[in-house]
């Protein structure tokens, strides 16, 4: 397949400094693993604020980050406030081998995902693709786990793990600290953990 997907980032890749290094390659501020970057390392063709139905978990261990990764379950309620990259076809297959910790090396086949909207491609972290719409007559795209957030114990997100998303939600969205706050200390995994004071504190840094 040829042409452009919209990816929608809704854990780390809400920050766009975030994302270039998935593109460039390099290892990002605070992170713990090097990406080897995209075969094709231009910046997306546009970056916009999203949303889909559904909601966000905190689960397994981060090998970048510590603590809990973002996981997106579209079965549960509510809203999840996220950021579209109008990528290649080839930049987004990349980036999700990158998430998959798989070398880059040629370009997905989205038949399934696009007919079916789901494909499962591998039994764990981002190894699931989602179509979760169309934008301006470009498929949007996403990637998460295999499992229901149910089904996985829930894990906290570290600090800088969750100052990313919190910097990433403010850049996107315009939402300010207390806003940031209150939607992140309601995601499964860091509701009960991080207050909401903490995490404004956090965004404060």
């Amino acid at each position: 397949m040829t042409g452009s997907v919209w990816y929608v980032g809704y854990g780390s890749n809400l920050h766009a400094a975030r994302l270039r290094y998935y593109l460039e390659g390099g290892t990002p501020p605070g992170g713990r693993r090097s990406c080897p970057g995209c075969r094709d390392p231009r910046p997306p063709e546009r970056i916009v604020p999203h949303s889909m139905p559904g909601g966000v978990y905190f689960a397994t261990e981060s090998a970048t980050w510590g603590g809990g990764r973002a996981f997106y379950d579209p079965s549960l309620p509510g809203t999840v406030a996220c950021r579209a990259y109008l990528l290649t076809v080839g930049q987004f297959s990349d980036l999700a081998a990158q998430e998959m910790y798989r070398a880059p090396d040629g370009d997905l086949d989205l038949t399934t995902v696009l007919s079916a909207g789901r494909d499962v491609l591998g039994p764990g972290r981002y190894e699931t693709l989602l179509h979760v719409g169309d934008l301006e007559g470009f498929p949007v795209l996403t990637f998460t786990a295999p499992w229901a957030a149910d089904e996985v114990p829930w894990n906290p997100p570290s600090a800088v793990y969750l100052r990313m998303l919190g910097d990433g939600l403010r850049e996107s969205h315009g939402w300010p600290r207390p806003r940031v706050a209150e939607y992140l200390c309601g995601l499964r995994g860091a509701a009960g953990f991080w207050s909401v004071d903490e995490v404004a504190d956090l965004l404060a840094q």
